[in-house]
């Protein structure tokens, strides 16, 4: 069993980078079935197939792809609102796919935001949507990892006064206790470590710099560690992702987007992978976006999407076999 690919936004980069993936996978024993219009697909042969299934067959000699016909002619680095509705569908169906059982994983090429909310499209992202094709809407959490780094966002896509504003102990521990079990579960650490962040400079200072450490962060702690989870901090986060720190955990709960998403961006983005946690289904994306600038091109770099897909296979195979112990 395969994962699928989405399209992506079809003037983006994502369709170079399906091209690009699939010649590096085709000889090494891996593959997957991508979901989108074949006539986005230059220079490699593909093979249309009528279920996920027949795509393995097919992999070493050409793209197996489950067509999702776009209404007209796209030119890339120009995105258009009138494709919105098969980029849509392109994920709806892996998503059935996976809930089936009849794909491992969903793997999603990179969509442009907002393109889809000006075609009325009502979620900030493709967590946010996943979670509520899955049924599991509120629940979902974004991982971003990569070998050298595992970092989770408490709150994600709003603005930094509003993450401010809704960040609470129940959510810290809400997200905490997610990441402790997906990193059993999923990532096969039998007794994971997860630092936390602090929220100010010097993680407060003992109150000098900011109180929310002392009256949400520390108690939302000492109710993880009572749940049997090593949890540990506050931290500065200007030290927490440093050479000599990074080895003393396996994930880093931060409290605000950019406070995760940087640091390992800034370490290791091209091979950065988004991870969305809580759901029924194993997802993953490149921690990248559409990059309209360079799209057609051909200098996309294909190395986050090979990540993803090869994650997204090992991801499944563990979920799969109900393992939750590091080999």
């Amino acid at each position: 069993m395969l994962p699928a690919l989405t399209m992506g936004d079809p003037a983006g980069i994502g369709p170079e980078l399906t091209v690009k993936a699939w010649e590096q996978l085709r000889t090494q024993g891996e593959g997957f079935v991508w979901i989108g219009d074949p006539a986005l697909i230059e220079g490699i042969p593909t093979q249309i197939v009528n279920e996920p299934e027949q795509a393995g067959a097919v992999f070493a000699h050409a793209l197996p792809v489950l067509p999702v016909y776009l209404p007209g002619p796209v030119v890339p680095g120009q995105p258009d609102s009138a494709m919105a509705g098969q980029v849509i569908a392109s994920i709806e169906r892996a998503t059935r796919l996976a809930l089936e059982g009849r794909v491992s994983a969903v793997v999603t090429n990179p969509i442009s935001k907002a393109v889809l909310k000006a075609a009325g499209f009502g979620f900030p992202g493709h967590t946010e949507f996943l979670a509520s094709l899955c049924g599991v809407p509120g629940e979902e959490i974004m991982m971003l990892a990569s070998p050298q780094l595992r970092v989770v966002p408490v709150t994600v896509h709003v603005s930094l006064r509003e993450a401010l504003d809704s960040l609470t102990t129940d959510k810290i521990v809400q997200v905490g206790k997610a990441l402790a079990q997906a990193l059993r579960r999923d990532f096969g650490f039998e007794a994971p470590r997860i630092a936390v962040a602090g929220l100010n400079p010097h993680a407060g200072e003992g109150g000098v710099m900011g109180l929310e450490e002392q009256v949400m962060i520390e108690p939302a702690i000492r109710i993880l560690r009572e749940a049997g989870i090593d949890a540990s901090g506050p931290y500065p986060p200007d030290t927490l992702f440093t050479d000599l720190a990074r080895p003393l955990y396996d994930a880093a709960l931060c409290m605000y987007h950019d406070q995760a998403l940087i640091p390992l961006k800034t370490l290791d983005m091209a091979s950065g992978v988004n991870v969305t946690l809580g759901l029924p289904i194993v997802r993953t994306s490149p921690d990248h976006g559409t990059a309209f600038a360079i799209a057609g091109k051909n200098r996309a770099d294909p190395t986050s999407l090979l990540s993803a897909l090869r994650l997204a296979r090992d991801l499944g195979v563990r979920r799969a076999s109900g393992k939750e112990k590091r080999p």
